[in-house]
């Protein structure tokens, strides 16, 4: 079997802007699933102790960091398709 090579003009698929979407996307796992980085009671943040508010926190910064690797990537696909900026 012989694979043909691919067309010189394609652009790799790893590129800078997927790999900071990718970051993104795993910062927030990475967040909740070191635990004894949060496993405490304080700093309190208005009676809340630290455990709970810094999940919540991440509730938000979760939704925050996919919406920048959403709009990275959406705007990767139409400079590859040769669109208009936005």
């Amino acid at each position: 079997m012989t694979q043909s090579a691919a067309p010189p003009d394609r652009r790799p698929v790893v590129t800078p802007t997927r790999v900071i979407a990718g970051v993104c996307l795993i910062a927030p796992f990475v967040a909740m699933l070191w635990v004894s980085s949060y496993a405490r009671v304080e700093p309190t943040l208005i009676g809340i102790p630290f455990f709970y508010w810094y999940q919540m926190a991440w509730v938000l910064i979760s939704t925050a960091l996919t919406m920048v690797a959403y709009k990275l990537v959406q705007r990767e696909q139409r400079a590859r398709k040769g669109g208009g900026s936005q």
